[in-house]
């Protein structure tokens, strides 16, 4: 306050004033935000400085100028001051004698000041000005923030009375109005009775002592009850608007928090889709290149299969060649026993000489002949068996590159069948990510109409409320089961969000238990296929011994693959079983607000009763009340009876009447 007693007194040197010593006193003094000159008669220069400092002081809340005898230029400049101020909550100009330009000025306050909360105008002569009265009728009935006005002692006629009804018409914030003693009477009152019902924010009149018969202070008794009641079941529904609208911005953002769940899931189930497909694309260039090798292989055999005919061709020869050797052996054989026979029988002398030798010949020859016939016969057996050998072998290798040419087609056609089921899966899962995220949005965007659209109901149903205190019941009745009804419909649309949502996981669970069968089936097929290469394999040797590693390590990546299969199952259970509990969780959300709507109902219920009983009582009191005014109505008026009775006697009976013909 001491900035605002400086800036007093610079204002007021500017002008040429010299500054009140009473307004500096009481500006030194004064708390914080408010500014009290009560009983300070303020001269016109210090109301202009004043203004001036209302203009743009942001710290006064309460300016109390009550019985400062404040002229109409004084009144007017500190009244359009307050009009560019946005911080006066409170105004006390009692006891100033406004007239027709002070009600001018406060006109024109009220229809450009926003902030004016209370305004206390007790002991003004307003009333008595009909035309600037209408003016500040027309002001009020277009102000949206005064709340409590004090129009005591105005001498406000039934005129006034009834501009102030045509106010109250448009006004749509005023909540107390005083107007006590002043000279409404019947017509006044009746204005202000018509214009109650049109007006459902002000729940305070006060009429007392303006001459207005009791059944017309009994309507606007009736009335204030009636607005009275509507404020409080206003602010009821307020707030239970608000408590709603709590519920379903908590709602709100378990939903997001859901659908950025759901939004995880789907991102790490499309990353572990291309981690399959990943494994899938190396598995098939795995598989690629063991068919590869198979058909190295399978060339590898084929040259060896050359090498073996090359070689068995060579043998044949051999075989020919050595029963060549055989048959000039016996040739020559059976020519030197008929040589020899001849020499013997020409060279007997000489056969004792070389009987001996001819006997060691004969035996060597026969030795040979012998070794001879058993390597031959050797060799035929080995070219036997070589021969079978040959033809198991090509029977053999017939038979596995058919079985190798049709695995290799079934291998690639079950490659392509793999590739486009993976890339089904991929687009099926593509589509029905989008198809969830499109099914969120638009059960996001529905709730947020719903909500809306239950917003503009409440709306419309607190303005229903504001009708009529016996529509309220009803109302209050029918918005009980509009509640009950959309509880039920949004159980409804709980449980098919439910149904819809263990369908779509259900359908997911079967298609990976399908994959899952289908990988099994793979890997059943990849595992005969590896048995019987495996087979071949120890047919072949240990020249194949490599691919049956790379078949090991196959169905090592299989088994993990199985693995992965199963975790990805159990993972998508466990997930489902947190869907559940989650929809567990909501279901009991949704019984605790039915059992809260329950208990407000039976609360709002007793409140009614309560209050219906305690209008009763009020009722009775204020007829207990009248009476006991009317009995002191009549005693007062049996007293003033006799005091006039007994004035008179004194008048009559006085010297004073008895000299006053002689003067």
């Amino acid at each position: 306050m001491e900035e605002f007693r400086h800036s007093y007194s610079r204002l007021c040197k500017e002008s040429g004033a010299e500054p009140q010593e009473t307004v500096l006193q009481q500006l030194q003094g004064l708390p914080r935000g408010r500014l009290d000159l009560a009983t300070q008669s303020l001269t016109v220069d210090t109301c202009r400085a004043l203004g001036e400092l209302l203009q743009k002081e942001a710290l006064l809340t309460e300016l109390i100028l009550s019985d400062c005898m404040l002229s109409e230029e004084g009144a007017t400049l500190l009244l359009q001051g307050l009009c560019a101020n946005t911080v006066v909550r409170f105004l006390d100009l009692k006891g100033n004698n406004l007239r027709a330009a002070g009600a001018e000025a406060l006109g024109k306050l009220l229809r450009q000041n926003k902030s004016i909360q209370s305004l206390t105008l007790e002991w003004n002569n307003m009333g008595a000005w009909e035309d600037a009265f209408a003016t500040f009728c027309r002001a009020l009935a277009g102000n949206g923030a005064l709340r409590q006005l004090d129009l005591r002692n105005n001498q406000i006629s039934h005129k006034g009375a009834e501009e102030l009804a045509l106010a109250l018409t448009r006004n749509a914030s005023l909540q107390q109005l005083d107007l006590r003693w002043n000279d409404i009477g019947l017509l006044g009152g009746r204005a202000l009775v018509n214009c109650l019902p049109r007006n459902k924010t002000l729940w305070r009149l006060e009429l007392a002592g303006n001459n207005v018969p009791g059944d017309i202070l009994r309507a606007v008794e009736q009335a204030m009850d009636h607005n009275r009641d509507r404020q409080t079941t206003f602010r009821e529904n307020q707030a239970r608007t608000h408590v709603l609208s709590k519920e379903v911005q908590h709602l709100q953002e378990e939903k997001s928090k859901q659908f950025l769940d759901l939004m995880e899931t789907i991102e790490k189930q499309r990353k572990e889709m291309a981690r399959s497909s990943r494994a899938s694309a190396i598995r098939v260039g795995q598989l690629q290149e063991a068919l590869n090798e198979r058909h190295s292989i399978i060339n590898a055999l084929k040259a060896k299969l050359q090498m073996a005919e090359a070689a068995l061709a060579l043998s044949e020869q051999k075989a020919q060649g050595l029963g060549e050797l055989l048959a000039t052996a016996e040739q020559e054989q059976r020519s030197l026993a008929q040589r020899q026979a001849k020499e013997h029988r020409l060279e007997q002398q000489e056969a004792a000489e070389r009987e001996s030798k001819l006997l060691r010949d004969l035996s060597a020859a026969n030795e040979k002949t012998l070794l001879l016939r058993n390597q031959v016969d050797e060799l035929e057996r080995k070219v036997g068996s070589q021969q079978e050998q040959l033809f198991l072998a090509r029977q053999e290798l017939t038979n596995t590159a058919a079985e190798l040419k049709t695995r290799a087609i079934q291998a690639e056609e079950h490659l392509e069948l793999e590739k486009k089921r993976s890339r089904q899966n991929l687009e099926d899962l593509e589509r029905l990510r989008a198809k969830e995220v499109e099914h969120l949005t638009r059960r996001l965007e529905e709730s947020e109409r719903a909500m809306q659209e239950r917003v503009q109901r409440l709306e419309a149903s607190r303005l229903s409320l504001e009708e009529e205190l016996s529509r309220v019941k009803a109302a209050a009745l029918s918005e009980r089961g509009q509640a009950e009804e959309e509880l039920i419909k949004a159980k409804n649309q709980v449980r098919l969000e439910e149904q819809q949502r263990l369908a779509h996981l259900e359908e997911k669970l079967r298609l990976l238990a399908q994959a899952r069968d289908e990988a099994q089936s793979a890997c059943l097929q990849q595992r005969q296929t590896v048995a019987e290469a495996q087979a071949q394999a120890g047919q072949l040797g240990l020249q194949v011994e490599g691919l049956r590693r790379r078949l090991q390590e196959l169905q090592q990546e299989l088994s993990n693959k199985d693995q992965e299969k199963v975790a990805e199952v159990t993972r998508v259970r466990v997930e489902l079983q947190a869907e559940l509990t989650a929809q567990e969780a909501l279901r009991e959300k949704v019984a605790a607000l039915e059992r809260q709507l329950k208990v407000i109902a039976g609360d709002h219920r007793e409140a009614l009763l309560d209050r219906e009983s305690e209008n009763a009582s009020l009722r009775e009191k204020l007829r207990l009340k009248e009476a006991e005014i009317a009995r002191i109505r009549e005693e007062e008026a049996q007293r003033a009876s006799f005091l006039q009775n007994a004035v008179l006697a004194y008048v009559q009976g006085s010297p004073l009447r008895a000299m006053s013909p002689q003067k």
